[in-house]
């Protein structure tokens, strides 16, 4: 993602096939092999490296939406974690675009994370 940043600031057009890293075997990745990941791969990468802590920290950087998707995915308001269908429902949206309210949220607070920790 900072080879994105870098790119950008560069030139106005940034291939979502432009390397931005490599996996653990050595293999280059892309961004679209990062945003065609499944959700589910997405968020346990991320647990992996996120603490609730952290997520704590930086939750301010979110829109209220993101917030609210957060905090129910992770359980941060009262421990117990909610799948995407019932904070769907809660909100009065589908699943999908929880979906992808999630990952946008969980890119931003990775981001916000390596960024502060640097």
């Amino acid at each position: 993602m900072m080879h994105l940043r870098s790119l950008k600031k560069t030139r106005k057009d940034v291939s979502l096939h432009d390397p931005i890293g490599t996996d653990k075997e050595g293999n280059e990745i892309t961004l679209i092999d990062v945003l065609g990941t499944d959700i589910d791969d997405v968020i346990q990468r991320v647990q992996l490296k996120i603490e609730k802590s952290k997520i704590y920290q930086h939750i301010h950087i979110l829109d209220k939406r993101e917030q609210e998707v957060i905090r129910g995915r992770f359980g941060l308001d009262n421990g117990e974690e909610r799948t995407q269908r019932e904070i769907a429902r809660k909100l009065g949206i589908s699943r999908s675009y929880v979906s992808r309210i999630e990952k946008r949220a969980l890119m931003k607070l990775f981001h916000e994370f390596y960024r502060s920790s640097e």
